[in-house]
């Protein structure tokens, strides 16, 4: 009898769960999850909220503007959220933050050893410091600028771990093609038909049907992204 898949299991903790749906069930991340590959659910943090308003944020300590995530709400949430884990199962917290770690290729292969990643997405003027210091087991930021919120940063990271799960791209040659370095990934200029279009041409050497001329060619040419 073969032995059933493993599912990984994403689980994204926002005040805005109806944004996720458009982007995750599409694409190559729908497919896998109608394949039984992985999982990805938006959860409303609202529903962990400690008040009849459910509440999620609330004014700083020592003043300043706008408003600051609980860490009420998000604790109550790890901990249902791990509670429906298999016995066993690897878990792995991650806030979304503009002050945390750079998300890079390796971090993406790393988190895909796990069984269950649970994204806690911030808004606001950002979230109380415990629930970095307490909560999450990592923050991690996509890019050196400010988002509105944790939302996108979650579906990016997301999808880079995703793709690491065995079968959810269907060549395996598109992981291995790619070239990983401490730095980031490298790769190279595709091109597809026509060969030429107005007077922009395709290289000579990706025609020649010479794999070592055509791999040098490759190497020569690769930008690390």
């Amino acid at each position: 009898m073969a032995k059933a898949p493993k599912v990984r299991q994403f689980d994204i903790v926002t005040i805005f769960p109806e944004m996720l749906g458009g982007y995750a069930n599409a694409s190559i991340l729908g497919k896998a999850q109608e394949k039984g590959l992985i999982s990805i659910v938006a959860h409303d943090l609202r529903q962990w909220a400690m008040d009849k308003h459910r509440s999620t944020d609330d004014s700083p300590y020592g003043g300043g503007p706008g408003m600051v995530m609980r860490v009420e709400p998000f604790e109550k949430a790890v901990k249902a959220l791990k509670a429906r884990r298999q016995e066993g199962k690897k878990a792995r917290v991650i806030l979304t933050s503009a002050s945390g770690k750079m998300f890079t290729q390796a971090d993406a292969k790393r988190l895909a050893k796990y069984d269950q990643i649970i994204f806690l997405c911030g808004r606001y003027e950002g979230v109380d410091a415990r629930v970095e210091e307490k909560i999450a087991d990592e923050a991690f930021s996509i890019g050196g600028y400010v988002l509105t919120g944790g939302e996108l940063p979650a579906l990016v990271m997301t999808d880079a771990i995703a793709r690491y799960v065995p079968g959810v791209l269907g060549k395996r040659e598109s992981l291995a093609e790619e070239s990983h370095t401490e730095e980031g990934v490298l790769e190279y200029p595709q091109f597809t038909k026509p060969e030429t279009y107005k007077k922009w041409k395709v290289p000579e050497v990706l025609l020649s049907g010479d794999h070592a001329k055509i791999a040098q060619w490759r190497k020569e040419h690769q930008k690390k992204m």
